[in-house]
């Protein structure tokens, strides 16, 4: 009897072992570099909130998926789908006519490296450089952080891939 109790907690042991092995094995990992290894990546991010459907669509159009889902890391600011309906007419739809310029828009509000809030403390006027070649300037305003003209209103929505700021405007190089 002591033999088949001792068994039974055996295999109770071993099954929550497994079962806890397994359950790690799904989730995301942070890695030193401060990657979420198997989280979503920043473009994934973006899918999944209510609030970036006419980013996602320009990204397609622009054929910058594949480079959103790159290892990064990357920091976008995204513009919210408020920020573009509020281009004056005819903008926007120019841009999604026209790859090219579209892209090169887009590509202005991406920056190489992850750069948290915390990072940008000590920054008022720096000048950073964009994917696209250009630079933008963050400035700092009654404690609230500015990227060119447009405020940063949430920060640091971590992806596997880096990093995302949620700003209230289209940047325009």
């Amino acid at each position: 009897m002591k033999k088949s109790i001792f068994k039974s907690k055996v295999s109770i042991v071993i099954s929550v072992i497994l079962v806890l092995a397994f359950l790690i094995s799904l989730s995301p990992v942070i890695l030193a570099d401060g990657h979420l290894k198997g989280g979503p990546d920043v473009l994934d991010v973006a899918l999944e909130a209510d609030d970036f459907n006419t980013l996602v669509t320009a990204v397609i159009e622009a054929d910058l998926v594949a480079a959103l889902k790159g290892d990064g890391p990357f920091t976008v600011f995204a513009p919210t789908d408020a920020a573009f309906a509020a281009l004056p007419d005819g903008v926007l739809e120019s841009l999604l006519n026209n790859k090219d310029q579209l892209a090169n828009v887009l590509l202005y509000h991406v920056v190489s490296g992850k750069v948290m809030a915390k990072d940008v403390v000590g920054m008022d006027g720096a000048m950073v450089d964009t994917l696209l070649g250009e630079k933008i300037v963050i400035n700092i305003k009654n404690g609230m952080v500015y990227i060119n003209d447009a405020q940063v209103t949430v920060t640091d929505i971590e992806a596997s891939n880096g990093v995302i700021h949620v700003i209230d405007t289209v940047l325009v190089p």
